[in-house]
């Protein structure tokens, strides 16, 4: 039987996404202080803080603790980052209803539903200075390498990887999009903060599922 992890642990899997959020609020403002407003980190807290206390004592599966995460970020964060990060947790969310065991295919397809529904809102892509440059690098990566036979941990280390490769490539662009593309050439330099914090929430879910893998 190929590894899966219980879609039941939603609340827990959702709380250390809150946490990993929460614990680098200052980092991920400062990083949006060199080119953008400096509030990245205040607004992501602000709103994953809201679901962190919304989750407690309760036990949902992943759909459902997804759902409290959306509605918090819709909710609770300004400009544009609660309807963007809204809108790639309803994605995931929706592909994975009503499923008691998450195995590989179910997750590369709540990783690509994610990614198709911040699309519907957002013509943004890689080389635009923006959490898209972490994002698809890292769901075509697990795609990859679930379609390659790799394991599910394997296609999660892979995942982490092009995470990390996709956030570190910022520092090297023109910001295209967004309040940073007023800056042009002196956009360059710097990581965008919505492609560390896409990377600190894609790691931070990759480690939270492999130890309960099955």
């Amino acid at each position: 039987m190929s590894q899966h992890f219980p879609s039941g642990d939603g609340s827990a899997i959702v709380a250390d996404l809150v946490a990993v959020i929460v614990a680098n609020r200052e980092y991920l403002s400062e990083i949006d202080g060199a080119i953008g407003d400096g509030d990245h980190g205040i607004n992501m807290a602000k709103g994953f803080a809201h679901c962190g206390r919304a989750l407690e004592w309760r036990e949902l599966d992943l759909a459902g603790a997804l759902d409290e995460l959306t509605l918090s970020l819709m909710e609770g964060i300004g400009g544009s980052m609660g309807p963007l990060y809204g809108s790639l947790f309803i994605g995931m969310a929706n592909e994975v209803r009503d499923r008691q065991q998450i195995d590989i295919a179910t997750f590369a397809r709540l990783l690509r539903g994610g990614l198709t529904s911040l699309q519907d809102i957002t013509e943004a892509g890689v080389g635009d200075k923006c959490l898209m440059d972490t994002l698809i690098p890292a769901v075509e990566a697990f795609e990859q390498a679930h379609v390659a036979g790799a394991s599910f941990q394997e296609a999660l280390e892979r995942m982490k990887s092009a995470a990390s490769q996709g956030r570190d490539s910022t520092r090297d662009l023109v910001a295209r999009i967004g309040r940073a593309s007023r800056l042009g050439e002196r956009s360059l330099g710097v990581l965008d903060a919505g492609a560390v914090s896409c990377c600190l929430i894609l790691t931070r879910l990759a480690d939270s599922i492999s130890p309960r893998l099955l």
